[in-house]
């Protein structure tokens, strides 16, 4: 039995040659180092394509970083509690231990919906990590994803320089503590944003698989329902029923229920109801829709800080942080509909849904939380201000980030 050739130093194997002796071919070239190579060079290239929103987002998380960090010591509260706090609590358990067989008239984990969780559960195990590390993960890669999107979404609408000022606002607004926290908001507002930015190229599939994994991330995300059907009959209006390319964009609102309507119909072989979870929001946290909940709120607030009994350790900071967002919010919406209107009707849907549920809610107002996931309402505040007035307006998002983010992490004084 003969032996293989070795192979020589550059490269060349020997083979035999017509005359029978051996001649030199070059061996076949490796592709792994092109292909990785390749791949390093796109990753290079996007990173730096995106450094500004990458940065902007990196450094705000550090920031709530150090923030969680020194409230561990000073409020003598172990770092990981606070990064499980309010309803992180009730994702790492439902993450670990499901949905109980039966509505109770208490809070339990049907109270909140599953697929955050789910992703929640998938990583911890691919990572070897507990729950709340993996939610922490999950919640933090979204928000880059999202803040990412949001700077195309933004760039499409006003153009880069609004889009360097939007994401700017996003990463430091308030609410975006929740992407240093487990909370879903990391995976729900990446997927609306991914919507809205399918219905724009008309990739009416994406845009409904999209939408419909939303709805399987939290209630408030029903409001992507409408607003991929307004943009669906606004192209059928368009180009006509006749149009075969038209009558796609039915796929988004058809497709964008599948989440909730998934999630009702274990919920009815689980417990025996599919309406289990507004069942357990209902009973167990008090969750009402009320068209007066502002008008209450600011009631009961004039009665806390009444001269007559003025105590401020009776005062709801929840109160104020819903009645000064609803007004922001009103703001915002107000900016969105001022000419030249820029904003597609989809994504101003989008931030009326969220508005309604909030305005309408006697337990979420329209907190930093809700006004974050209306996102286009925060990006037009950035695109609208200018020079001294943005830096203003960033300066006086960041403080309010630092100081909410300090109370909401180590107590519960201050719901995110």
């Amino acid at each position: 039995m003969g032996t293989a050739p070795a192979r020589g130093r550059h490269g060349l194997a020997p083979a035999p040659s017509p005359d029978g002796g051996l001649a030199v071919v070059p061996a076949r070239p490796s592709l792994a180092r092109p292909r990785t190579r390749l791949s390093s060079q796109r990753a290079a290239s996007f990173v730096l394509e995106h450094r500004w929103a990458i940065g902007a987002y990196v450094a705000s998380r550090l920031l709530l970083l150090a923030v969680a960090l020194a409230d561990s010591p000073l409020q003598h509260r172990p770092f990981g509690s606070e990064l499980t706090n309010w309803d992180g609590f009730w994702y790492t358990m439902l993450a670990s231990r499901g949905y109980p067989t039966q509505v109770l008239h208490v809070q339990t984990t049907l109270g909140f919906f599953p697929l955050y969780p789910m992703v929640m559960w998938l990583v911890s195990h691919v990572l070897f990590v507990s729950d709340a590390v993996s939610g922490l993960v999950v919640a933090g890669v979204g928000g880059l994803v999202a803040t990412l999107l949001l700077e195309r979404l933004a760039t499409q609408w006003w153009g880069p320089e609004s889009a360097r000022r939007a994401v700017l606002l996003f990463c430091v607004f308030p609410g975006s503590v929740v992407f240093s926290l487990d909370y879903s908001e990391g995976l729900l507002i990446p997927l609306v944003a991914g919507s809205l930015l399918a219905v724009t190229s008309r990739r009416w599939l994406l845009a409904g698989l999209l939408a419909g994994c939303a709805t399987a991330v939290g209630p408030d995300a029903l409001a992507i329902i409408p607003a991929v059907t307004l943009a669906a009959l606004l192209e059928l209006r368009a180009a006509g029923w006749r149009d075969a390319s038209a009558r796609r964009a039915l796929l988004a609102p058809l497709l964008a229920p599948a989440g909730i309507v998934a999630f009702g119909a274990f919920l009815w072989v689980w417990t025996g109801t599919p309406f289990a979870t507004f069942d357990a929001q209902r009973y167990g946290w008090g969750e009402r829709t009320d068209p007066l909940a502002l008008v209450n709120q600011a009631r009961t607030l004039a009665g806390e800080i009444s001269l007559s009994h003025f105590d401020y350790h009776l005062v709801n900071l929840n109160l104020i942080a819903g009645l000064g967002g609803a007004v922001v919010l009103l703001v915002g919406i107000v900016l969105l509909f001022l000419r030249p209107r820029l904003v597609p009707p989809a994504a101003i849907a989008w931030s009326l849904g969220i508005a309604f549920l909030s305005v309408t809610s006697k337990y979420t107002p329209p907190n930093p939380r809700m006004l974050l996931t209306a996102f286009p309402v925060v990006l037009v505040l950035a695109h609208r201000a200018r020079g001294r007035s943005f830096r203003w307006l960033a300066a006086a998002s960041t403080v309010l980030l630092v100081v909410m983010s300090a109370i909401t992490y180590v107590g519960i004084a201050l719901r995110p």
